[in-house]
């Protein structure tokens, strides 16, 4: 039975679920899960209440808990990895104190790009120790920003390597409930990168929905709840994965000024709230949810009453098992662009449909992607390659030309300006930052 590892078990809800997920499973109910954090009381806490699951399912499950790294990984089979070094709140209020207005601050931009340098580093020794004590092993990285994190990953280590998220199955699902599909009568090609994946076919019945989708579109409900994705859609000829939220920041039309952040956010769309609401406000939110959260896994751990079971729709219980079994499971995962998207940069990270089995996965040829839907990708891209290449040469000047490049940053700051806020950004993570 496989070993799998779970590095950043303290994340309680984001663990649970892949614990969860993996025990539903009878190719993985016997494996050995070992729990790694820094934090040895949620860690803790996680362990107990997985400990509870594998009693209340009766599985032959075996879960360790250790806050030693060498450890957790010494035998792996499959490394998942889902992490945050330090506050991130500086991400967004020092941009926002120049007039950059990000929504979440992870992924692209000012943000994303100091996200990936405090992130990335520990995740770059974890594939050092990988290689030392565990080199077949595949690591299965949630942790954003994804291109950035799986670029320097695939350019400073040999490890087996994917990058996983939700937002193309999400989106796919999100899709079949705005024309009414049952999602198991869909079928979809999405491709392009992380959070900024193209759905370049969609079906339902094997009949072409995108006429369904604009129709979908004319209803003011459905419309406020991706106003960012269908605008997208009616001027580029895509739906776009990842949030609408999301979306605004990657582009410098939806966040530039007040009005137009106002005239493309809904509170209908997911993760907004009030539109009144300040950012202390959203953050103390934020706190008293978590808080919430965390009673009820101490509650779950050491009570009595019965733990949900339900797997959940992310890929990574199903990657393990077609694994285990041999039986052939299609997702869409970020990896090398080995020719697999030619007018995207070669050797960059795509997001595209990936077949696995127990031979391993077996990325998917998608082609050129249509010209404006891949300048946009490029768009973002060229951010991500230079932040990355900043990490790996230990060059701060990268930092500032990636966000000099930022297409929204660029839509609202001079370059001087710019420097300043980075500067500042530079300052306010001087604890984190390695270059």
């Amino acid at each position: 039975m496989p070993k799998i590892t779970i590095i950043g078990a303290g994340s309680h809800v984001f663990a649970r679920r892949l614990i969860t997920d993996m025990l539903t499973w009878p190719s993985l109910q016997d494996s050995t899960i070992t729990l790694m954090d820094i934090d040895a009381g949620r860690l803790e806490t996680m362990a107990t209440l997985a400990r509870r699951m594998v009693r209340q399912m009766g599985v032959g499950a075996r879960i360790e808990a250790t806050t030693d790294l060498r450890a957790a990984l010494d035998g792996a089979d499959y490394v998942t990895v889902s992490i945050r070094v330090g506050d991130s709140d500086a991400h967004v209020t020092i941009p926002e104190q120049y007039g950059i207005s990000q929504a979440i601050g992870d992924t692209m931009g000012p943000g994303g790009s100091f996200y990936f340098l405090k992130n990335a580093p520990p995740i770059i020794e974890m594939a050092h120790v990988m290689e030392q004590v565990c080199p077949n092993a595949l690591m299965l990285n949630y942790t954003n920003p994804m291109v950035m994190i799986s670029w320097a990953v695939h350019k400073l280590s040999n490890i087996r390597y994917v990058g996983l998220c939700h937002s193309v199955q999400g989106t796919a699902r999100t899709l079949a409930g705005y024309i009414g599909a049952p999602f198991e009568e869909v079928s979809y090609w999405a491709a392009g990168i992380n959070h900024m994946a193209w759905f370049l076919d969609y079906r339902w019945k094997g009949q072409d929905a995108y006429p369904l989708f604009r129709q979908a579109m004319e209803d003011p409900d459905i419309y406020a709840q991706d106003v960012v994705k269908w605008e997208i859609m009616k001027h580029f000829g895509a739906f776009v994965s990842e949030s609408s939220i999301h979306n605004s920041e990657y582009m410098p039309y939806f966040r530039r000024t007040r009005d137009l952040i106002d005239r493309y956010t809904s509170e209908r769309m997911w993760g907004v709230g009030r539109k009144d609401e300040t950012r202390a406000q959203r953050r103390a939110r934020w706190a008293e949810r978590r808080a919430a959260q965390e009673e009820e896994y101490r509650r779950l751990a050491y009570g009595d009453e019965e733990i949900p079971i339900d797997r959940s729709h992310e890929y990574c219980s199903y990657i393990l098992n077609a694994c285990e079994t041999n039986v052939p499971f299609v997702f869409n995962g970020n990896v090398p662009n080995t020719g697999l998207i030619p007018n995207l940069l070669p050797d960059s990270i795509v997001e595209v449909p990936i077949m696995t089995d127990g031979t391993g996965l077996h990325p998917c040829y998608v082609g050129d992607l249509p010209p404006a839907l891949a300048a946009l990708n490029r768009s973002n891209l060229a951010v991500q390659e230079l932040a990355v290449k900043a990490l790996v040469e230990r060059d701060r000047e990268q930092v500032y030309r990636a966000i000099q490049l930022c297409p929204l940053t660029a839509s609202v700051l001079s370059l001087p300006q710019i420097r300043q806020m980075v500067d500042a950004m530079f300052d306010a993570d001087k604890k984190w930052i390695t270059i």
